[in-house]
C-alpha cells in the first residue's frame, strides 16, 4: 500500500502548492459508519475520506479495491488535506480556512481527473456553511 500512498501523494505534490513531506500520512479504511459519526457528526452524508489533522488519512473500506479515477481522486483529495495540515498555511479552527481548504482539494482532485485519467470529472463538492 505504500507505492499507492507514494504515487497518489505525489500527484497531490504536482498539482498542489506544498512540498513534498517528509514522511507519508498513515491510512486507515473504515465502514462508512465512521465518517457519518466523525466526519458528519452523526448526520446522514455521503464522505469517503477524512483527514483528522494528526497525521491519519481515513478512507471508506470500499476504497481499498477501487481503483477508477473517481476512487483514487479521493485518496489525493485527503492527501491535499494531510499537505495543508503539514504546510500550517490555515488555521483548522477556522471556518473560513475550512472553506479555502476543502475549495483547493477539490480543484486539486478535479485536476488528477483530468491529467490522470483523461476525463472530464463532475464532483459534487460538498457544501461548507460557516457557523
Amino acid at each position: 500500500m505504500s507505492e499507492t500512498i507514494s504515487a497518489l501523494l505525489s500527484w497531490a505534490v504536482l498539482l498542489s502548492v506544498y512540498p513534498t513531506p517528509e514522511q507519508l500520512p498513515q491510512v486507515e479504511f473504515r465502514p462508512h459508519s465512521f465518517f457519518v459519526a466523525n466526519a458528519c457528526a452523526d448526520k446522514r452524508c455521503n464522505a469517503f475520506g477524512w483527514y483528522d489533522d494528526h497525521g491519519i488519512v481515513y478512507l471508506d473500506e470500499r476504497l481499498r479495491q477501487d481503483e477508477s479515477a473517481v476512487g483514487l481522486s479521493i485518496w489525493v483529495h485527503e492527501f491535499v488535506h494531510y499537505l495543508q495540515h503539514m504546510s500550517g498555511r490555515y488555521d483548522s479552527q477556522s471556518c473560513t480556512d475550512q472553506v479555502r481548504r476543502e475549495r483547493e482539494a477539490y480543484a486539486v482532485q478535479r485536476e488528477y481527473i483530468v491529467r490522470a485519467h483523461g476525463k472530464a470529472p463532475f464532483i459534487r463538492a460538498r457544501v461548507f456553511h460557516c457557523r
